[in-house]
């Protein structure tokens, strides 16, 4: 299962690939969510940072909600920061005329913690990108292309897919809906394949594999094995248009929510070699379309447009 992927997080690169539309309003509205202490998901820095410089009276309240969200996260780092360096002063202390466990701890997590919360307000105030800033996790959001009306429209959606009519709880008792398989399109997610299809923008994804299956062994007797990740990435380094389905939840008292699942399937080789059981589907940009515009009546089309995927090579190395 595509647990993480590096996306694309500007709106601005739908918009011009795709002769997409954003839907402002939905923006807006998330990332007032956000500002208001509503949102529980994330939203990745670069989704940010694609407002930085607002082209119109929209994306400038946009900006400042940002803004507002980023103030009000630095002061509560910079309370955390003093709490820190407080409690590693109170340890160091102590250990000057006794040294105790307990204190060795303290001082352990205090410096930990301050170095954790030193990164995040350097997150806060960075303005140069790194690829990090792009990553998505389940929970977070993420730019999605869909059609709407008859247009190519850009929405925020989260990456983790409630269904329509479900109770909220639904995230926390299928907590694996950020993927929807191929072989349950006809069942689990018969309510939204051949209605509702999206394209996601994806550099590159991300898997918790077995160390001994990644190496090709078997465990020796008596060995414990461990658990690393890889980072799956085409080798000719184009983007890759990755099938999801998605939906727009709505429910009494809670704030709407659009949300979506990235498809997968059975891998290829090289991601079988690397210990891994499951891929992300990217189609061909001749059937986007096709893809967007689904006929409920006729899904034998739409999963010809998954079975003639494109098909790069996925190189992986350990993630950083």
């Amino acid at each position: 299962m595509c647990y993480s992927a590096q996306i694309e997080a500007d709106y601005k690169k739908f918009v011009r690939m795709f002769g997409a539309t954003m839907d402002i309003r939905e923006f807006a509205r998330v990332y007032w969510e956000r500002a208001e202490g509503r949102l529980k998901a994330k939203i990745p820095k670069r989704m940010d940072d694609s407002f930085a410089t607002p082209q119109s009276d929209a994306e400038l309240e946009i900006k400042k909600l940002i803004d507002l969200f980023n103030a009000g996260q630095a002061a509560t780092l910079e309370e955390e920061l003093f709490k820190q360096r407080a409690r590693l002063v109170a340890a160091e202390r102590t250990l000057k005329t006794k040294t105790t466990k307990a204190a060795i701890e303290s001082k352990r997590i205090a410096g930990d913690k301050i170095e954790a919360t030193l990164r995040r307000l350097d997150d806060i105030k960075r303005t140069e990108s790194e690829p990090r800033d792009s990553r998505i996790f389940p929970g977070y959001y993420a730019p999605v292309l869909v059609v709407e009306n008859g247009r190519r429209v850009v929405k925020p959606m989260r990456y983790q897919c409630r269904l329509a009519g479900k109770p909220a709880n639904y995230d926390f008792k299928y907590p694996g809906t950020y993927n929807a398989r191929k072989d349950s399109l006809g069942g689990f997610w018969k309510g939204l394949f051949g209605y509702s299809q999206g394209l996601v923008l994806v550099d590159a994804f991300y898997e918790n594999v077995s160390k001994a299956k990644m190496e090709g062994r078997q465990l020796s007797d008596g060995e414990r094995d461990e658990n690393v990740v890889l980072e799956f990435r085409p080798n000719n380094g184009q983007k890759m248009l990755v099938a999801c389905l998605w939906s727009k939840w709505a429910g009494p008292g809670e704030p709407d929510l659009y949300s979506f699942a990235a498809i997968t399937d059975e891998p290829p080789p090289e991601v079988t070699a690397a210990g891994h059981d499951r891929c992300i589907i990217p189609i061909k940009e001749q059937y986007i379309d096709a893809w967007l515009n689904p006929d409920p009546n006729d899904l034998a089309v739409q999963y010809a447009i998954l079975d003639d995927r494109e098909q790069p090579y996925y190189e992986h190395r350990l993630a950083a």
